[in-house]
């Protein structure tokens, strides 16, 4: 079969954009490649948006996490493979000098059986009154219209109905084991081991704090925000909805999970190179 393929570079980083010429150029025949708009000249080839990339068989993200996390909420559930430029990766198993290699084994993959190898991270899906945020990969977190004093909310932490918690508070978080190393770590919850089938709910700053709740990845979780002008509910650091307390957001597993293809990153190494 030919096997179609994204190339999706970080943005003005020059060592990506190499990585994504070497992508283009080396891979075989029976392979179809397309690049970034934003990679494009430098590559030579006409660019597409990263979004159209989800018919694509693989797309292979080159840059840090934070490079993985965009390029993942514009293909949906296309297998991404991921060349980590970044410090940590968590979610960018690849190296630079392993990539051509971890691109051809998933692409001889694909032309042999029609899917890669990998294993599937769950996304969370934040409901309001009459609208959804797009899936988180990390997490989703509702705070009031400020981070510091004066600037938090009253938010009420329901887990399948029965309360947890109900403070005045900077924000409440809720993430995925993904997530659990990123804002999470930060804001002192706890390390979840990525096979773990759970959610975190940590609060942010509570007058009134209970410990972070480590909750089955079925559960429905809700956080009701009052006290506050307005507060926010926001996906991953980036898709933001404004809300008018009294709201209530509901939080639990989307039905689209990210499929994370090729070699898998060593949960425990990346661990050592947090600060």
């Amino acid at each position: 079969m030919n096997v179609a393929v994204g190339i999706v570079a970080q943005r003005d980083n020059e060592r990506a954009q190499t990585l994504a010429t070497t992508l283009v150029d080396t891979l075989e025949d029976g392979v179809s490649t397309v690049v970034d708009d934003a990679t494009s000249a430098a590559v030579g080839e006409d660019g597409v948006p990263v979004g159209s990339m989800a018919d694509r068989d693989l797309v292979v993200s080159i840059g840090g996490d934070g490079t993985l996390l965009f390029v993942a909420r514009e293909v949906g559930r296309t297998p991404i493979l991921g060349v980590n430029l970044g410090e940590v990766g968590f979610l960018n198993a690849v190296s630079p000098d392993e990539a051509v290699a971890a691109v051809a084994d998933a692409v001889e993959t694909l032309r042999r059986t029609g899917a890669v190898d990998g294993r599937e991270l769950d996304r969370l899906r934040a409901d309001g009154e009459g609208w959804t945020l797009e899936p988180a990969l990390n997490e989703v977190v509702v705070h009031g219209p400020r981070r510091g004093h004066g600037g938090g909310a009253t938010i009420e932490i329901r887990v399948d109905g029965d309360r947890y918690a109900k403070s005045h508070a900077d924000g409440v978080l809720v993430a995925t084991p993904t997530g659990s190393t990123a804002y999470n770590l930060g804001e002192g919850g706890p390390l979840v081991h990525p096979d773990g089938d759970t959610l975190v709910v940590t609060q942010m700053a509570a007058s009134d704090a209970m410990p972070p709740l480590v909750v089955d990845r079925g559960a429905e979780i809700t956080l009701a925000v009052s006290e506050a002008e307005t507060a926010y509910a926001i996906s991953d650091g980036r898709n933001r909805r404004e809300l008018e307390p009294p709201a209530t957001v509901d939080v639990s597993v989307a039905d689209d999970p990210v499929t994370l293809a090729g070699p898998q990153a060593d949960f425990f190494e990346a661990l050592e190179k947090l600060e």
